[in-house]
């Protein structure tokens, strides 16, 4: 049963086309994953969910509701963990998180109680009157989680929600997440991160120029679209000669030149590079630079868009 849906959504700014006619449904229950470089349309798409932009054209409605229309009650229906820090740093935790279940219209009994469970959730129990302005990164992420948690949402969204954070804290916002999509949770969930999106999303959308342009499950998308990749630098470039040697190699789909490196899309990463070092050795022309990246969500990415997740 589908959670979310969004229809043929637009939304233009002037002549920008921001989201340009995108459809997708998340199910209750389930991690779904929005994944684009920057000026793909993802914020854009979010910020429609949040009821913070009306679209332009097309229908999204969450948990039955219209965006639009029904705006208020879409509100309570969903939590928000933005990518930027919304806390009080001259608050401490409790603080915080009775302002914001104040804002949210959690009752005072019911708020009493999910500050306890929240900071034990998320581990800051212990810090829960520190001022949040001595708060590492990773524990503001958490309290920043903590907060989008008050209103005990149907539908949560989490923009870049390990950003800048330790090990030790994205692993605990791993473990919080998982837990709670165990409990019921749909979440929605972008990231930089491709590993993130693999470990931790049933279903994944690639957005791109304001378009979804790949949607399923990560282990589908490597199966059907993951190729290996290469990339290989030389100093001096190579001929034209070599470059037709390399393309023509069995285990070699494609080969991309720039100015010092070449990227090569491959069938079996590791098989493919016996033969280009072959190649290179024969050729006599010597590699500066050297680094695989065998079939995954990453090279999918990759191969679909021409652009590292950061470009």
């Amino acid at each position: 049963m589908a959670l979310v849906k969004v229809e043929n959504l637009t939304k233009t700014y002037g002549e920008v086309h921001a989201v340009a006619g995108v459809s997708f449904e998340i199910r209750e229950g389930e991690i779904f994953g929005l994944l684009g470089p920057n000026g793909a349309g993802k914020t854009t798409t979010i910020h429609v969910l949040c009821t913070y932009t009306e679209p332009t054209g097309g229908n999204v409605t969450v948990a039955g509701c219209s965006v639009t229309a029904e705006a208020e009650t879409v509100k309570r229906a969903i939590g928000v963990v933005p990518q930027e820090i919304a806390l009080y740093a001259d608050l401490n935790a409790v603080e915080n998180m009775r302002f914001f279940g104040r804002v949210y219209d959690v009752p005072e009994a019911r708020l009493r109680q999910r500050i306890g469970e929240l900071l034990q959730l998320v581990g800051l129990t212990e810090h829960a009157h520190k001022r949040v302005e001595h708060y590492s990164g990773g524990m503001k992420r958490r309290l920043n989680l903590a907060v989008g948690l008050l209103s005990e949402p149907r539908f949560l969204m989490l923009d870049e929600p390990t950003v800048g954070v330790d090990p030790q804290s994205r692993n605990a916002i791993f473990e919080n997440i998982q837990a709670l999509n165990r409990q019921g949770l749909t979440v929605l969930y972008t990231t930089h991160y491709m590993e993130e999106a693999q470990l931790l999303c049933d279903r994944v959308a690639i957005m791109d120029e304001g378009r979804i342009i790949a949607l399923d499950t990560p282990q589908n998308l490597v199966q059907t679209l993951g190729t290996g990749l290469i990339r290989i630098g030389v100093k001096d470039g190579v001929s034209e000669e070599m470059l037709a040697r390399l393309r023509a190699l069995p285990r070699v789909h494609a080969v991309t030149r720039h100015d010092d490196s070449l990227a090569f899309e491959t069938v079996d990463a590791q098989r493919a590079l016996l033969d280009i070092i072959a190649l290179f050795n024969e050729m006599d022309t010597p590699m500066t630079s050297l680094h695989i990246l065998e079939p995954n969500l990453e090279s999918v990415f990759i191969q679909l868009t021409g652009k590292q997740l950061r470009d």
